[in-house]
């Protein structure tokens, strides 16, 4: 049975693994004009000042890079409950954990692919001291006078070895509706995008073809404009911060981009998705061909396929 539509919010925050927490840190404020709201240890929480909530990233230090958590945090506390019950009866328990500032508990469990998610409820409103209090009351921080000055986390695309198991784990136990993908002359799903919300998308599940499970394709903060992404094309260069594509135009969902990486070896999407919402309640899902995916982005810019550094190969 799908679950009732609204469980889910939103996405709360992602955690990512770099093997060099310092740069990564510094990526994210001088960067992205992230905002650090807190260190414990080998972990720092960065928050984007239109997030509501206490942090919209950790950093925590590992050997390598990757994706930590994936957090979602529910409509209720009966929506939680509703879909830990869920989990617990189609054989995907997890368990209760209170280990992040800001936070109540978190229910811990993670799709077939191994992708850790953490869906939670409680959450503590930020409260921004003087020198960061905005000058409009409806909005939680001052903007950032450094950086891009991203808005907030807008979504996670995580790469999988088998999509179409992942993407039903979203729609069938957390509630996500799908909204695009890529469909191989095959038949095989490459490629899905899915929403909890009325944005077009909020996690995506992209075909990971070295048969690898539980990667990370690239996390993506949201600017307030298309100028914003050429902006951060600029100080990416002025910075020495790698660019791997764009800026362009994605064919699918139509989202203006940037990708670069930070230091610790993730891929970070710039994007402009903001006016594109799916207001229809019986959205038909749209489906790419392989020979439509062949002819790349919007705007002919080829989808690349080599592996950088760190071995995460872009689909879109």
């Amino acid at each position: 049975m799908t679950p009732p539509l609204g469980d889910i919010a939103h996405v709360g925050h992602a955690q990512l693994f770099t093997p060099d927490l310092d740069a990564s840190a510094a990526f994210c404020t001088d960067y992205l004009g992230l905002t650090v709201n807190g260190r414990d240890g080998d972990t720092v929480y960065l928050r984007s000042y239109d997030d509501y909530e206490h942090h919209s990233l950790v950093l925590t230090a590992r050997d390598r890079p990757g994706l930590g958590r994936l957090a979602l945090r529910t409509s209720s506390e009966e929506a939680l409950g509703r879909r830990v019950a869920a989990l617990e009866a189609a054989g995907r328990p997890g368990k209760w954990v209170e280990d992040e500032p800001g936070i109540g508990r978190l229910y811990l469990t993670a799709d077939p692919d191994g992708h850790e998610h953490a869906l939670y409820w409680e959450s503590e409103h930020y409260r921004a001291p003087d020198a960061l209090r905005p000058a409009l009351k409806n909005q939680p921080q001052a903007k950032p006078n450094r950086g891009v000055g991203v808005r907030r986390l807008d979504h996670v695309n995580f790469l999988a070895a088998d999509v179409l198991a992942n993407a039903e784990f979203q729609e069938q136990l957390l509630g996500a509706r799908p909204t695009e993908q890529i469909r191989l002359d095959s038949g095989r799903i490459a490629g899905r995008w899915l929403t909890f919300t009325n944005k077009s998308y909020d996690v995506v599940y992209t075909e990971d073809w070295t048969g690898s499970s539980g990667r990370l394709h690239h996390i993506a903060f949201a600017t307030d404009t298309r100028e914003d992404i050429l902006r951060a094309a600029d100080l990416a260069i002025d910075t020495g911060v790698f660019i791997e594509t764009g800026p362009h135009k994605h064919a699918i969902q139509q989202t203006f981009f940037l990708y670069v990486y930070e230091p610790g070896g993730n891929r970070i999407e710039l994007c402009n998705p903001l006016t594109r919402l799916v207001l229809a309640p019986d959205w038909p899902l749209v489906t790419w061909t392989e020979a439509e995916r062949a002819k790349g982005q919007a705007w002919g810019l080829k989808t690349i396929r080599s592996f950088h550094t760190h071995g995460t190969p872009p689909v879109d």
